[in-house]
């Protein structure tokens, strides 16, 4: 079993999640180079971001482990376009550790933005899912599918205004099933967040559902200038 754990290190070296660089011994998921300069987000339910800077509409908080650019951005790429599912352990263990900040006295569900069921098919999985999934193995809390996605919509980045972001996810969302959330604290996962406007229509999904509190956890979230 030894030898063979050692071959596959050999043959399929651990790489960096952002970077791709080969890891040390005693590196985990990210090289010493991104785990320094990856430009992480500062801003969580403890430290909310200045007034003007987001858009939480149906929303309690927010907060990500970095910010969209460079390799984190290339690597998202990577992990929603090109089949790297891999990627999503390692998302996984560093969105858990910002939730477990956030979140010192517990939740009631974590779940995931869902992705319409042709974009799914055209990727080959839901990549929110799989990170929810991740998360959900680190805190052994396991997530529960409250969304489905019941209109194909166009890529949210095509959209030039905030105002446009909107009108395209409107009435994209909807319950899976019956489930009352009634005064829970509900935890919503995605892979980046914008300007918010997929959030806050799931948000509004959930709280009609009866949620007490709504929160967006991300890998990543888009700088404000």
């Amino acid at each position: 079993m030894m030898v063979l754990s050692w071959l596959g290190e050999v043959l399929y070296p651990s790489k960096c999640i952002l970077c791709g660089r080969v890891l040390g011994k005693q590196e985990t998921d990210l090289c010493g180079i991104c785990r320094v300069n990856a430009p992480f987000y500062p801003y969580s339910r403890v430290k909310p971001a200045p007034k003007g800077i987001l858009n939480l509409r149906f929303l309690d908080s927010f907060t990500s482990v970095w910010y969209y650019e460079g390799d984190v951005r290339r690597s998202i790429h990577r992990f929603k376009f090109c089949r790297a599912a891999h990627l999503s352990a390692g998302y996984g263990r560093m969105v858990a550790m910002r939730l477990a900040e956030s979140f010192p006295e517990g939740l009631d569900y974590l779940t995931w933005v869902p992705v319409s069921t042709l974009r799914r098919m055209s990727r080959g999985y839901d990549q929110s899912e799989l990170l929810a999934r991740a998360v959900g193995r680190e805190l052994c809390f396991p997530p529960v599918r409250l969304l489905k996605k019941i209109r194909n919509t166009r890529p949210q980045f095509r959209q030039e205004t905030p105002e446009a972001r909107r009108a395209n996810v409107a009435g994209a969302f909807a319950p899976f099933e019956s489930i009352d959330l009634t005064d829970k604290r509900v935890v919503l996962l995605d892979d980046i967040y914008t300007t918010g406007a997929t959030a806050s229509e799931c948000g509004r999904i959930l709280r009609q559902m009866g949620a007490g509190e709504v929160h967006i956890v991300t890998i990543a979230a888009a700088r404000r200038r």
